[in-house]
């Protein structure tokens, strides 16, 4: 019986394609708010520049990390070590309070795919649980944010989880499974949607969910061959067709 889709978010459901890929610029604007925010609480950093090279350091060597090691970067940790780096006074600052500083809001250029807020609705009137799991370095309070200024959120009540508040990425079979207790639901009652086929679909897969893989760009011949998903569309249109014929009868609560 099916009782819960879990859904990566970046790709899946946001498309980004309208992004001008200007991260550096967008970036520096949050982090000034963080810098801005400091000078209320205690002696002002030094330079803005200084803090700004600081946090990309720790977060590109962060992600250096992750890459192998599956731990997740976390933007909150990263913040306040960074300020602690740059002469902020240790123990003073919190990175709760450092994350509000931080400002983040939906991404210009990013929307919903067009089909999204249609086939949630379906899936929500049916009764089905739903979870976001997604790769962020951004804790989730943050990614919330940006979902509900998409009108995102309304279709996720039940369960919401960055890598950085899991601390692990995707494959890692730990987040998926984190997610699934969350739910309160087993594996083989879930089935999760993503459009990365080593982190969505083969983590998926390695805790027994069954994995559609949503297409946005080609795969390298090499990899598809290395990783087979369940299901494969195009899509979230196509997903409710794939579920008739995985769990007759879902359409039914």
């Amino acid at each position: 019986m099916l009782k819960a889709i879990l859904f990566d978010l970046d790709d899946t459901l946001l498309d980004w394609s309208g992004f001008n890929g200007d991260w550096k610029t967008l970036e520096c604007k949050f982090l000034k708010g963080v810098f801005d925010y400091v000078a209320t609480v205690s002696t002002p950093l030094p330079d803005l520049d200084a803090f700004i090279d600081e946090f990309h350091h720790r977060i590109r060597e962060a992600w250096r990390v992750g890459r192998g090691s599956l731990i997740a970067p976390n933007v909150a940790t990263l913040l306040l070590e960074s300020v602690e780096a740059q002469g902020g006074a240790v123990g003073i600052f919190k990175s709760g309070d450092l994350i509000k500083a931080y400002g983040w809001h939906a991404v210009p250029g990013t929307a919903l795919f067009k089909e999204v807020p249609e086939v949630m609705a379906l899936i929500k009137q049916h009764g089905i649980k739903t979870a976001i799991v997604t790769n962020a370095a951004q804790p989730m309070a943050l990614r919330d944010i940006e979902i509900e200024e998409h009108k995102l959120l309304q279709y996720f009540p039940d369960c919401r989880l960055s890598a950085a508040d899991a601390g692990v990425l995707k494959p890692h079979p730990g987040i998926f499974q984190m997610a699934l207790d969350h739910l309160g639901v087993t594996a083989d009652e879930a089935v999760f949607v993503g459009d990365n086929p080593i982190a969505d679909i083969a983590g998926a897969q390695s805790v027994g969910m069954q994995a559609v893989f949503r297409i946005t760009t080609p795969l390298p011949p090499m990899l598809s061959g290395l990783i087979v998903p369940d299901a494969a569309i195009n899509s979230l249109e196509e997903l409710p067709p794939i579920l008739d014929g995985w769990f007759p009868g879902w359409r039914e609560n």
